[in-house]
């Protein structure tokens, strides 16, 4: 792979490049030989370190140091290591408190905690580290660095910086990787030393400073660079660990912003597994580690033959397998089945049976439809109309007869009751009363008189008699009683 500059802070790595991954190896340095005999005194260096180790003790003996606790790690030993920053100004003091120290002051121990140490200075002989040993610790409030890095956290938080839903995946086995850290670090070191071993991926370097003062302007202006690079499918933002104060730079507001805004998938690799940056939580993904942050966009070639040979063998021992079983399966099958042809003969001989029994079934049910069909016709046979016409005149001449006196006898009884009828009529009509002599007068309108009172002197009346009717003019109209003597 040729080797490409992309402008004055752009650097190409691929696999070919072996003097550019050279760049990153460690670099060794000649020693010189000393001439010692002239001089006076040669210290080695834990006599050094011992000299130093006493004079900074005897002079710092139940000290009190004022300062924000950050970086604070307790080890498994029961020993804390953190670190003591003064709020005002740049300055910094490595701090150890040992198991024996009091429980209760170990709890005051926490990242931001503002704190009053009571110990000494001293000298770690085997590295010639100057730092502070903590007997006793009385707090002093909450940092005013960790307070606002808190506001800042919040805020960002509040606007959906850090929400997981804006968070992009990773492309698979990227072509181009852009880098954006030191340029003589050991970060670009392990990203490239990791990738070249995994795969041969290219890697963009974005030179950039990643510590200490215009860090976080150094870095932004690196990733403005890696944008107007299209063949960039991921960035890896990070360095190669620190302490707290270290990496403030990946804390910077408008860092964070220009990360959460980039325009592919940024994985941060800042420091260590305890070390949590904002550019952490708004990255897309995060890495303990630079070389982490390698592998998890770098798929490893020789792994994954690896595991397709795996697969495969696999595989072929899964089929192997499942051949035998089907055919355990298929030879048990047959056994418990046998010979096809007795299966065959054996179902032959049920059919025959099942045959013969259909057939015996079949005759007697036709039997049995025989013997109602000829019962059917010997009943149809009585019911034939000839017969049922013959019949029904056979009987029709005694009924005959029968209606004839019927009918006689009704009439004479009919008539008997006529007569008796008419006689009782007879006896009550109004014509047999005028045979017997009486009469029966009526006004001009027709009407019955039937009080003398009806009528007045001089009105015409007609007399019905037995026989005819006479007209007759009344000439007096007399009271009862009072022409009943004038009859004799």
């Amino acid at each position: 792979m040729q080797r490409r500059e992309s402008g004055p802070a752009l650097s190409f790595h691929g696999a070919g490049d072996s003097d550019e991954v050279a760049a990153y190896q460690p670099r060794g340095s000649s020693m010189e030989g000393r001439a010692a005999a002239e001089e006076p005194e040669v210290l080695s260096v834990a006599a050094l370190d011992q000299r130093l180790r006493r004079v900074v003790e005897g002079a710092t003996q139940d000290v009190r140091v004022l300062g924000e606790v950050g970086g604070f790690r307790p080890h498994a030993s029961g020993h804390a290591y953190f670190t003591l920053k003064d709020e005002r100004e740049d300055a910094c003091i490595d701090c150890v408190m040992y198991k024996t120290a009091s429980p209760r002051a170990r709890k005051l121990l926490a990242d931001g905690a503002r704190v009053v140490l009571i110990g000494r200075a001293t000298v770690y002989v085997p590295r010639g580290k100057l730092q502070f040993s903590v007997t006793d610790v009385r707090p002093a409030g909450r940092g005013a660095l960790l307070e606002a890095l808190e506001r800042l956290k919040q805020k960002l938080a509040g606007e959906g910086v850090f929400a997981a839903e804006r968070k992009r995946a990773l492309p698979v086995d990227p072509a181009v990787i852009g880098v954006v850290t030191s340029g003589n670090g050991a970060a670009i070191h392990d990203i490239v030393t990791v990738s070249y071993r995994r795969g041969a991926p290219r890697i963009l370097l974005a030179r950039a400073t990643v510590q200490g003062p215009g860090a976080a302007q150094s870095m932004a202006r690196a990733l403005d660079q890696l944008a107007r690079v299209p063949e960039v499918e991921v960035v890896i933002l990070g360095r190669g660990g620190g302490s707290a104060e270290d990496l403030s730079a990946f804390n910077d507001e408008a860092l964070v912003r220009k990360v959460a805004s980039f325009p592919v998938p940024v994985v941060s690799a800042v420091g260590h597994e305890v070390d949590v940056t904002l550019t952490d939580l708004a990255a897309d993904a995060r890495a303990a580690t630079p070389s982490q942050a390698a592998e998890m966009l770098v798929a490893d070639r020789m792994e994954r033959r690896k595991q397709l040979r795996h697969l495969v063998t696999r595989m072929w021992r899964a089929t192997r397998q499942t051949i035998e079983r089907r055919r355990v399966v298929v030879d048990r099958l047959a056994r418990s089945i046998g010979s096809p042809a007795d299966l065959l003969a054996e179902r032959q001989q049920k059919l025959d049976e099942l045959n013969m029994k259909l057939e015996r079934a079949m005759e007697r049910a036709t039997a049995r439809r025989k013997e109602e069909l000829s019962e059917i016709e010997r009943r149809l046979g009585a019911r034939h109309p000839r017969a049922v016409i013959a019949g029904a005149r056979a009987a029709i001449g005694p009924l005959e007869v029968r209606l004839v006196a019927a009918e006689r006898r009704r009439v004479e009884r009919l008539r008997t009751t006529l007569g008796r009828h008419a006689a009782r009529l007879d006896a009550l009509s109004p014509l047999g009363v005028l045979a017997r002599g009486y009469a029966i007068a009526t006004n001009a309108s027709g009407r019955a008189v039937r009080a003398a009172k009806e009528v007045a002197v001089g009105e015409s009346i007609t007399v019905r008699v037995h026989e005819g009717a006479l007209r007759a003019e009344v000439t007096a109209v007399l009271d009862p009683g009072e022409g009943e003597g004038n009859d004799g």
